[in-house]
C-alpha cells in the first residue's frame, strides 16, 4: 500500500510554506544579523534590512485575499520575490564587508534559505496562473 500524503488546505495566508519559512527568516534578520552590525549601518543597512525582511511576508500577507484574481496575485508574488532578492544582496554585503560581525557561514545559511524561498514563490505563481488557466 502506497500511503497518499495529506495535503494541508490553505485557507490563510500563513498556512502556505513559503510565509512560514520567509516569517521565520525575518525573525533570524532581526534578532541574529541585524544587531550585530556596525553602529554606522544603522540608518542605511540595518533599516533596509529590516524593511525587505518584513516586505516578502506582508507582500504574502497583502495578496493572498486576491489569489483568485490572476493578474493581481501574480503582482503581489513577483514582487514578494523581488524583496527576498534584495534581501539576497543585503547578505551578501553582511557575508562580505562585516564577517568579523557576524559567522560567514550562517549568512551563507541565510542567503541559500532565501534562495530557496524565491524557488518556492515562483512554484506558487507558476501553480497558480496554472490554477486561473485551467478554470
Amino acid at each position: 500500500d502506497k500511503q497518499i500524503e495529506k495535503k494541508q488546505f490553505i485557507k490563510y495566508f500563513h498556512d502556505l510554506d513559503v510565509y512560514k519559512r520567509l516569517f521565520s527568516l525575518s525573525k533570524v534578520v532581526i534578532q541574529k544579523v541585524i544587531p550585530k552590525l556596525p553602529p554606522e549601518e544603522k540608518f542605511d543597512l540595518v533599516q533596509q534590512m529590516r524593511r525587505a525582511s518584513k516586505a516578502s511576508t506582508a507582500m504574502i500577507a497583502e495578496g493572498f485575499p486576491k489569489r483568485f484574481q490572476a493578474k493581481h496575485w501574480d503582482k503581489y508574488l513577483v514582487d514578494a520575490i523581488g524583496e527576498c532578492e534584495e534581501m539576497v544582496n543585503h547578505l551578501m554585503y553582511v557575508r562580505d564587508l562585516y564577517s568579523k560581525n557576524v559567522k560567514k557561514e550562517s549568512v551563507e545559511l541565510l542567503i541559500e534559505q532565501y534562495k530557496y524561498a524565491i524557488n518556492q514563490l515562483h512554484s506558487l505563481n507558476k501553480s497558480w496562473k496554472n490554477f486561473h488557466k485551467n478554470k
